[in-house]
C-alpha cells in the first residue's frame, strides 16, 4: 500500500500547525518553530485562502494526523455518514477507534506511525489473538496486550519503565505492570482532544 515517506515535518509546515507526527520530538525540536512558512519557494505575499482552501487544509490535517490515505479516509467518512448523529463527530470517533491510534493513546508508542509499525510487525494481541491490521476498529470490552515473544524485546523493557508517566484517556484503562490495555467504552467527541474543524471537513465532501 502506498505511504507518505518524505519528511513529515513538511506536512506540519504545510498545515501551519503542529500535528505531533514525530511524538516528543515535536515538543523539543519542532521545525515549525524555526521555519513557520510552508515548504517550497516563497513567492512574495501569500494570498488569503478561499473557503474551499480552508476546508481542504482541515481535511488534510485530519488525514496527516492519523496517517491515512485519501481512499481510506473517504471510506471512514462514508461510514460516519451512515451512522446516526453528527457526521464530523462520528468520523473522529471512528478514527480514534483504529487499533494503531489506541496503541498510541495507551502510551505504547510516541507517535501513530510508530504504533502502526508495532501492529504491522505482529507485536500486539487483540483479545488474545495476533493482529497486524492497524486500521481494525476496537470495540467496548476489547483488550490489547503484547505478544509473549515481544515482551522479551528491549523496546518492551524500556516501555515498562516509562509508561507510568503517560496520561491515558478516560475511555481506556491500562495495567501498567503487565502493559495490558482495555477499552472501557467507545470514545465520545468530548474525550477526543483535537484541534480540527470537522465541520469544514464535512463541507469539503458535501460539494
Amino acid at each position: 500500500m502506498a505511504r507518505y515517506t518524505a519528511a513529515v515535518c513538511r506536512l506540519c509546515r504545510r498545515s501551519g500547525d503542529k500535528l505531533m507526527l514525530k511524538g516528543n520530538k515535536c515538543i523539543t525540536k519542532c521545525v515549525l518553530d524555526r521555519r513557520p512558512k510552508p515548504p517550497g519557494p516563497q513567492l512574495g505575499r501569500r494570498r488569503r485562502l478561499s473557503d474551499r482552501g480552508i476546508q481542504l487544509r482541515e481535511k488534510q490535517k485530519v488525514r496527516y494526523s492519523y496517517g491515512i490515505l485519501e481512499r481510506q479516509f473517504r471510506r471512514f467518512f462514508a461510514q460516519a455518514g451512515r451512522q446516526p448523529g453528527i457526521t464530523g463527530e462520528n468520523l473522529l470517533v471512528l478514527l480514534e477507534r483504529r487499533l494503531d491510534n489506541v496503541i498510541y493513546r495507551l502510551g505504547f508508542s510516541d507517535s501513530r506511525s510508530q504504533a502502526r509499525q508495532i501492529v504491522q510487525h505482529g507485536h500486539i494481541l487483540l483479545n488474545g489473538h495476533k493482529t497486524d491490521i492497524p486500521s481494525c476498529l476496537v470495540k467496548e470490552g476489547d483488550t490489547i496486550s503484547w505478544h509473549e515473544s515481544s515482551t522479551k524485546k528491549e523496546y518492551y523493557k524500556q516501555l515498562v519503565q516509562v509508561v507510568s508517566g503517560k496520561v491515558i484517556p478516560g475511555w481506556l484503562s491500562l495495567d501498567k505492570q503487565n502493559l495490558v490495555g482495555k477499552v472501557l467504552s467507545l470514545p465520545t467527541p468530548d474525550d477526543i482532544e483535537t484541534k480540527f474543524d470537522v465541520a469544514a471537513v464535512v463541507e469539503h465532501y458535501s460539494r
